[in-house]
């Protein structure tokens, strides 16, 4: 029992992770029905303009955290524009290749100017350890920081769709973007700010897996990356409660399936459920069938 609760609490703070990048998948994808797989490279952006903060600047976690963010966000935009805005009326396939494109782009570009070794993150959180159960469960406040702030970007993510005028705009835009644009929304300011919010988020997700692994190279985004989209697809790719169900339930398959000797076979494990899933419910655990008329 005290190993199940562990291991719960190591799911916990894999599903975090794989919750904010798996966000801006679906965002992104609900908007535009885009599959943008140089989100997961984003992500290691992020861990690195955090590790460049922290040991250039000297810089704390939290500034780190806020920087990562801005910075992140800000390449989003202009991978929108730059690469995405052209094609936006073009076939999906040509919006697929120019996305792996835009991934090989940001991973062997930022290989160019860092090289290729990995980089080992310095400490910037007091790493404690606290103990439960007669010490047989251990939490660390690693653990703790993560699962906090994951829960509260996502709270706050949910404020700002739900509660402003520019998540109500991206609510329009994901349901009918013409009838939107007729009602007086920007289509392209809507499509560039879900851009910003999930490359943040991302940016965020890479600082996180700097922190709580201490090591970064140039290629760490690509299967967190692909895990994530699985976590999204699996929750219901466009739908915002799905990809952060979605990313607490592949974290904690992840973790069961290593502790209880099955450590090599757990990518495995997360794309066999994936396709499970998909034979079973097409859209997703928590996505809803939609009827077109003919």
């Amino acid at each position: 029992m005290e190993q199940f609760l562990q291991q719960l609490v190591n799911g916990l703070s894999l599903g975090s992770i794989y919750a904010l990048i798996a966000l801006g998948y679906t965002m992104v994808y609900g908007i535009i029905n885009l599959i943008n797989f140089a989100h997961g490279d984003i992500y290691m952006l992020g861990a690195y303009i955090g590790f460049a903060v922290t040991t250039s600047l000297h810089l704390g976690f939290f500034p780190a955290l806020i920087i990562a963010m801005v910075a992140c966000a800000i390449i989003g935009i202009i991978i929108e524009k730059v690469a995405y805005k052209p094609i936006r009326k073009s076939t999906r396939i040509a919006a697929l290749i120019t996305a792996i494109a835009v991934s090989l782009f940001l991973e062997y570009g930022t290989m160019y100017f860092v090289k290729a070794e990995t980089r080992t993150f310095p400490s910037v959180l007091a790493n404690k350890s606290i103990k439960l159960f007669n010490g047989g469960v251990v939490l660390n406040t690693t653990d703790i920081y993560i699962i906090v702030i994951t829960v509260v970007l996502m709270l706050l993510l949910q404020y700002v769709i739900h509660k402003t005028k520019i998540g109500k705009a991206m609510r329009a835009v994901s349901m009918d973007s013409e009838a939107a644009q007729y009602m007086g929304i920007s289509i392209d300011r809507t499509i560039s700010f879900t851009f910003a919010i999930g490359s943040a988020l991302a940016g965020v997700a890479g600082v996180l897996v700097g922190v709580y692994y201490n090591s970064i190279n140039p290629l760490m985004g690509i299967l967190p990356g692909l895990k994530a989209f699985v976590a999204a697809v699996i929750g219901g790719i466009g739908i915002i409660p799905g990809a952060v169900f979605g990313g607490y339930f592949l974290g904690m398959t992840e973790t069961m399936v290593s502790a209880y000797g099955g450590s090599l076979y757990k990518d495995g494990v997360a794309f066999a459920i994936l396709i499970i899933i998909l034979l079973i419910k097409p859209n997703g655990l928590l996505g809803k069938n939609s009827k077109e008329k003919v």
